[in-house]
């Protein structure tokens, strides 16, 4: 069975696992490099991305996790999670305070793009590789500015990207963990 690892700092760490225990992989909480060096793929969550850095330099696993993601280590990350995915982000946060980007996918993702937490909303997005739409829910949640030539964007919304995958790497800026549709984690995990 793959074991999937869910980035268990800050988020939706309850979400994510739930998810992908439905799709059927042993998924597990990651708060220590041990827990990183055993995953087959990580899933980093939704939640607030400058806090999630600050816990990431916190663990001491800014490094370690920015290192297996530079290895080829499988990862999933939605909201705040493709925002630390990114190569580039744009407004990161108060000086000291910034989200820090890992550098797995090449893209620039502005945070809180779609407004402030007042302005969350939901839709139903075509999404490459899937026959029916996904219903998606924007919490505070970024957008992609600019894509690099080896990342496919899967979904957009507003004229932005909201959804890629560069290789073994797939972001959203929505919250699929919180609608019951499994489709996108299956996706992730059927590619480990």
């Amino acid at each position: 069975m793959t074991r999937v690892g869910v980035l268990a700092l800050q988020g939706d760490v309850r979400e994510h696992l739930a998810a992908l225990r439905a799709v059927g992989a042993e998924a597990i909480p990651v708060r220590r490099r041990a827990e990183l060096e055993a995953v087959d793929g990580l899933v980093i969550p939704g939640g607030e991305s400058t806090a999630m850095s600050h816990l990431l330099r916190v663990f001491e696993l800014a490094e370690p996790l920015r290192q297996r993601l530079a290895d080829g280590l499988p990862a999933y990350g939605s909201c705040a999670g493709m925002i630390l995915l990114a190569t580039e982000i744009v407004d990161a946060g108060a000086p000291g305070r910034q989200a820090v980007p890992l550098g797995a996918i090449d893209m620039t993702v502005r945070r809180n793009a779609f407004g402030r937490q007042v302005d969350s909303f939901e839709g139903d997005l075509d999404f490459v590789g899937l026959d029916d739409p996904v219903h998606a829910v924007f919490i505070r949640a970024p957008w992609v500015e600019r894509v690099g030539p080896e990342v496919q964007v899967l979904a957009t919304a507003a004229g932005h990207p909201v959804a890629v995958r560069q290789g073994a790497v797939l972001a959203t800026a929505f919250h699929p963990e919180v609608t019951g549709d499994r489709r996108i984690h299956r996706l992730f995990v059927d590619a480990l």
